[in-house]
């Protein structure tokens, strides 16, 4: 069997042009490309072969129209076993809060070749854009990615640890929950001169930033609704953005990223497909 090649991409967090010059020349040479919600359009536009039949497989935090993490295996498996050369691209980096190790061992337990391309992870690129360098000098030393998509992830002893660290904590995926994480850092006395940053749409023409102290929260921001996805920085180093920031707010709200499509697991049933490629 002539089997195609998997090539998994990081297409950045939202600008396209942080799209890395691999990841835009496996793009021209693609039969399928399988894309996130969080991968900017514009990509595709531009960079993609336009022969390349392209499917949206996007998710977005356990809502009801997001695509099933087992149905973009098994469209992996299904094209490549096709011959096709399949490219699936991903918001941000590939690495970082990503599901790729299921979709490399879909991979491998199918002989499918695949390679992997980095791209540029929402913490960088937020940081970047909003003026907020992660480890300045006198500020951080280190910087930690987390998420909290869920309230009970975190245990209570690493709550206190998190509110007594010198390191810049990052929160992926998190808006959700931002009541949580801020009860939990001011319950356990984190310094009043760490700050907090809600960067909404980083990187894309809808970006904004704001900033404030955590234990003024519900003053500034308990009633208000941030665009996903929104990214979470909370350390000294946000003190660095007025001082710093290149770009201003937005002043429109729309959403850069096109919605999960909701017929994608109807139009494409797992079970048949496999059949078909067997």
């Amino acid at each position: 069997m002539n089997r195609g090649k998997l090539i998994i991409i990081g297409a950045g967090p939202g600008d396209p042009e942080l799209l890395t010059l691999k990841g835009a020349r496996h793009l021209q040479s693609a039969d399928i490309i399988l894309t996130d919600r969080l991968a900017s359009p514009q990509i595709l536009e531009e960079f993609a072969n336009p022969l390349a039949q392209v499917i949206y497989v996007g998710k977005q935090c356990r809502k009801k129209n997001s695509t099933p993490q087992a149905s973009i295996n098994e469209l992996i498996v299904y094209y490549c076993l096709l011959g096709k050369n399949v490219v699936r691209l991903k918001g941000g980096d590939v690495s970082i809060f990503s599901n790729i190790t299921d979709e490399l061992e879909a991979a491998v337990a199918n002989g499918i070749a695949f390679e992997i391309v980095p791209g540029v992870t929402a913490a960088l690129g937020a940081a970047a854009y909003a003026g907020i360098p992660l480890t300045a000098r006198g500020h951080a030393t280190s910087v930690r990615f987390l998420t909290l998509y869920r309230a009970d992830l975190l245990s209570g002893e690493y709550w206190k640890e998190l509110a007594h660290t010198d390191d810049t904590l990052v929160f992926y995926m998190s808006a959700d929950t931002l009541e949580h994480v801020v009860r939990h850092l001011t319950e356990n006395n984190i310094d009043e001169e760490k700050m907090l940053a809600i960067v909404e749409q980083a990187t894309t023409p809808f970006q904004k930033v704001f900033t404030g102290s955590l234990y003024d929260y519900h003053l500034q921001f308990a009633n208000r609704t941030f665009e996903s996805p929104s990214l979470v920085i909370i350390g000294r180093v946000v003190n660095l953005h007025d001082q710093f920031k290149w770009i201003a707010n937005s002043r429109e709200d729309e959403n850069y990223f096109p919605l999960p499509s909701e017929n994608l697991s109807k139009a494409y049933h797992s079970e048949k497909l496999l059949k078909h490629a067997s």
